[in-house]
């Protein structure tokens, strides 16, 4: 079997934990820890996190996505394949590194889409931005941890409450969709979705295809549009 070979490593933005980029033939790897954030051979669940938030907002001129956390950039292609040109898409991604990477060792598996001229990366919490702009998106898409709670980056869990849920709905358009995937379920995210005045759907959807492990993404609206 053909080893698993460490390329680099950065530190999480708070500097206690580190991210570790593998590679073992064609595949990657990105680690926290002993725990696997994202492996290039399976993208199902992220890819399904794109198309079921961009098919609920098709209809939308000149739509504006924001998606957080660059990751392996599966979120990304499936979102630019579903989009029209008349669409842009911003990326927030908190550690450079991980932007270094897909335009270094992992440019092949990108295959060219941080070029793409609907695209623009912002290495920026995506806190940031959701609080910067109000009625701004059609689409916010959260990836940036292994479900609701901040395990890269302990400032995420305010993406989770209330308060940070309030925030994505006064960010997103009427009709907007906020899309969060995570590794299982949590029922008090689901509340806390509902209480922020979102209409929630959760949807099970699998790690690779029909195959690998179950993951969860919930799918909220705001309102209806107009």
């Amino acid at each position: 079997m053909i080893p698993w070979v460490q390329l680099d490593s950065a530190k999480t933005p708070d500097g206690a934990q580190e991210l570790r980029l593998k590679r073992r033939g064609a595949e990657f790897s990105i680690m926290l820890g002993t725990n696997e954030l994202m492996n290039s051979r399976l993208s199902g669940s992220e890819e399904a996190l794109a198309k079921l938030s961009c098919q609920r907002v098709a209809g939308h001129r000149r739509p504006r996505v924001l998606i957080g956390g660059l990751g392996m950039g599966f979120t990304l292609r499936a979102a630019l394949a579903e989009l029209g040109n008349d669409a842009s898409i911003v990326v927030a991604e908190l550690v450079p590194a991980v932007v270094a990477w897909a335009r270094g060792p992992m440019a092949e598996v990108f295959g060219g889409c941080l070029d793409d001229p609907r695209v623009t990366i912002r290495e920026t919490d995506v806190g940031h931005l959701i609080r910067s702009e109000p009625a701004a998106w059609d689409a916010i898409l959260l990836d940036v941890d292994n479900g609701p709670e901040g395990i890269v980056h302990k400032g995420n869990d305010a993406l989770y409450s209330l308060a940070g849920l309030a925030a994505a709905r006064a960010a997103l358009k009427s009709g907007g969709v906020l899309a969060v995937w995570s590794q299982g379920p949590d029922a008090g995210f689901t509340r806390r979705l509902k209480q922020a005045g979102f209409t929630v759907e959760e949807v099970n959807t699998r790690a690779n295809g029909k195959r690998g492990a179950r993951h969860v993404i919930w799918i909220a609206v705001n309102g209806s549009r107009t």
